[in-house]
């Protein structure tokens, strides 16, 4: 069976664009990807939600998967966006071809409130790929709930999920559920939000698309050494950021210009139906990112 996933902080990393057409934006994507590996990210999520490839062509998406392979040396998960599993095999080809032995897990999503239709559906991506599993639980996204008791029974009968990300809100107590019953890893995710609490309910780590990186690490690496008290202190100049891009419908918007404001890309344009940040908001976000500890900057 595959290798769970390392605990840490696995960036989750957004696909920049350039101009009215909103192209991929390839330079734009290696630098940002460099910057997570020289940071000390454990790994890096490629294609999840906050990347937008549900937006994406395939076409696109081996663009995205090429340019990240080439550029660093970490390793990867990699999202697919479907709920039925044909078309999700059809995404998993692709990801498989690209990444090959790069890759450290493909991210599906739970697509049903019965344990043993998602059972199902994991263990048929597995057997055609050969991937490690990484269960993904956002309602918010895929609009399936289903009760952790039921995505625990899930988890059991798949015997190849390396790790599960919980982002049914409330978190912690999701995470608090599946540590409980679980030899995998689980991780947090919704922008950092609850990572603090996560770790305090047995997450392994976070696996999000906060603007900052850097107050991620800076809070798993406390909480390894210190516990919870140092956690805290570390994450508390981050929070203020992470309140503030977890604002519903433009949180991505948010995100990518406060990227685009770290130097780290060129443009900050989302795709639609995703809405463009409101004008009235730049004020607070620079303000919000003067605050930032300097190291960051």
């Amino acid at each position: 069976m595959p290798e769970t996933l390392a605990p840490g902080v696995w960036g989750v990393v957004a696909t920049p664009f350039l101009g009215s057409a909103l192209e991929v934006d390839e330079p734009s994507l290696a630098r940002l990807v460099e910057h997570y590996e020289q940071i000390g990210t454990t790994g890096l999520t490629v294609l999840g939600v906050f990347g937008e490839a549900a937006r994406l062509t395939a076409g696109e998406r081996r663009t995205v998967l090429e340019t990240v392979v080439d550029t660093v040396g970490l390793p990867l998960v990699v999202g697919v966006t479907g709920l039925a599993t044909a078309p999700v095999l059809d995404e998993a080809r692709l990801v498989s071809e690209v990444v090959g032995d790069r890759l450290a897990g493909l991210m599906v999503q739970v697509n049903s409130p019965d344990a043993k239709v998602v059972a199902a559906h994991l263990n048929a991506v597995h057997d055609a790929t050969g991937a490690g599993i990484v269960v993904q639980d956002y309602p918010e996204t895929s609009r399936v709930a289903i009760r952790t008791a039921d995505l625990v029974r899930a988890v059991h009968a798949v015997p190849s999920a390396v790790a599960v990300k919980a982002e049914a809100p409330p978190t912690p107590a999701a995470v608090a559920g599946l540590t409980a019953e679980l030899d995998v890893p689980v991780f947090g995710g919704l922008g950092g939000l609850g990572l603090l609490d996560e770790l305090a309910a047995g997450a392994a780590g976070a696996m999000t698309g906060f603007s900052c990186p850097e107050g991620l690490i800076a809070c798993v690496e406390a909480w390894r050494s210190g516990g919870h008290d140092a956690a805290r202190e570390a994450y508390l100049p981050y929070l203020p950021l992470v309140n503030f891009e977890a604002q519903a419908g433009i949180g991505l918007a948010l995100r990518k210009e406060a990227i685009r404001r770290r130097g780290l890309i060129t443009e900050s344009g989302v795709r639609p139906p995703a809405p463009p940040l409101p004008e009235a908001l730049v004020p607070q976000l620079e303000r919000h990112l003067a605050a930032l500890p300097k190291e960051v900057h």
